[in-house]
């Protein structure tokens, strides 16, 4: 069994998320009253009380900035949930948001959408990701949400 690494949103980003979103508005901090959230910053539910923030994302856009891809239509932007402030990041290397049917959506280095697959138990992410994989064309994957195809995090080949 190979490991993989989901890797949430990047400090870096997270700083600039939290002076204004990708959608170019400020974020509106609210306490989180009941938990839940599916936190893009350290990969686990937010806990009731915890100062979070829903702000719009461009996943596909950031990291084609770093790798010169040009995503064209591609290129979408959608609320994730992350901390108000600054946080620790990922606890472990367990895979999160695992509990649920998932897409694992494949895309080429040129940032375009190459397909994806729907996974719909823990135990089979290991085995989508190792498909993807095998694909040389295969440079990046996201897992995204069913419901409402929120970007939960992404996996890189190697």
């Amino acid at each position: 069994m190979t490991t993989y690494t989901a890797h949430p949103i990047g400090p870096a980003v997270l700083k600039e998320l939290r002076d204004g979103d990708d959608a170019g508005r400020p974020p509106a901090p609210l306490t989180d009253e009941e938990g839940g959230a599916p936190l893009r910053c350290c990969l686990r539910r937010s806990e009731p009380g915890e100062r979070i923030a829903l702000v719009s994302y461009a996943p596909l856009r950031r990291w084609a900035a770093q790798t010169g891809a040009e995503p064209g239509p591609y290129d979408e932007q959608g609320p994730v949930f992350i901390h108000a402030d600054a946080c620790a990041g990922p606890a472990g290397d367990e895979l999160p948001f695992a509990n649920a049917h998932r897409t694992v959506r494949r895309y080429s280095a040129e940032g375009r959408i190459l397909g994806g697959l729907l996974v719909s138990t823990p135990d089979a992410f290991d085995e989508a990701f190792t498909e993807a994989f095998t694909d040389p064309e295969v440079a990046l994957l996201h897992v995204r949400a069913v419901e409402y195809g929120c970007f939960l995090y992404e996996v890189r080949r190697g």
